[in-house]
């Protein structure tokens, strides 16, 4: 009698404290739910603040604001959409990202960039531009560098472009677009990427080897190419990028 007493109490106990561990990880995984939230909610207001009080007329500003509101938009229905830990941090990648281009903005204004940003998971590794570059592909002229200008409106925060590290700075055409399309478009913006930051066309110091170990071997790369002939290219870059793998 006394034995199933003592296993009833034992039983109960064992009980309670499963319920109170139940319990305490509800609410600890509810407040981690709850920062998420707000940090993330922070970061969209910030940019929707930013957002809605700069303006210019300088094509790189009104490039680099445009992608900016696009992102708030974008940053703004995954909060909406969130109900997740990582949904929430999502969410405010994409608004922390916003507030690059909002830098990038001002920058091409003359003005101060504000404070500096957390780091955007998506550029690890992507470095950045350092001097101006050229390059000639079948017939037009691509250029990039680490500063606006009306040849090189289009700002790129920096990131992963099908595997390929593509480093941040200034671009006369947003040629990572296409390259994250299908078909035609695939091709013709990793032939731009090849030129821009592959060895093949670049300065003989290009670090070979970590462009290598940086690049997915299924890109498509100029090499890759059946029965094309891409001689044309005119590739006066060094491997001049600051950060990064290159």
């Amino acid at each position: 009698m006394v034995e199933l007493l003592l296993l009833t109490v034992v039983v109960a106990l064992l009980g309670g404290v499963l319920i109170w561990w139940r319990r305490e990880r509800a609410a600890r995984d509810a407040r981690s739910l709850a920062d998420v939230q707000a940090d993330a909610r922070r970061w969209y207001e910030r940019l929707g603040g930013q957002v809605m009080n700069l303006s210019g007329e300088d094509p790189a500003v009104r490039q680099a604001l445009a992608d900016a509101a696009e992102r708030y938009h974008a940053a703004g229905s995954q909060l909406e959409q969130a109900r997740t830990i990582t949904q929430y941090r999502l969410a405010r990648e994409s608004a922390v990202e916003g507030l690059t281009y909002i830098r990038a903005a001002r920058l091409a204004l003359g003005i101060d960039p504000g404070p500096a940003l957390p780091p955007l998971a998506a550029a690890s590794g992507a470095g950045e531009l350092t001097v101006p570059r050229q390059v000639d592909v079948q017939g037009q002229t691509f250029k990039a560098g680490p500063q606006p200008g009306q040849d090189t409106p289009y700002y790129y925060p920096g990131g992963q472009v099908r595997g390929r590290p593509v480093p941040a700075g200034w671009y006369s055409t947003p040629w990572w677009k296409t390259a994250l399309g299908a078909g035609v478009g695939v091709l013709g913006g990793m032939l731009i990427a090849d030129a821009l930051f592959s060895p093949s066309f670049g300065d003989p110091g290009y670090d070979a080897s970590a462009a290598s170990e940086a690049v997915d071997p299924g890109d498509v790369g100029a090499g890759d190419v059946g029965g094309g002939d891409f001689g044309d290219f005119d590739g006066d870059f060094g491997g001049d990028f600051g950060g990064g793998d290159f």
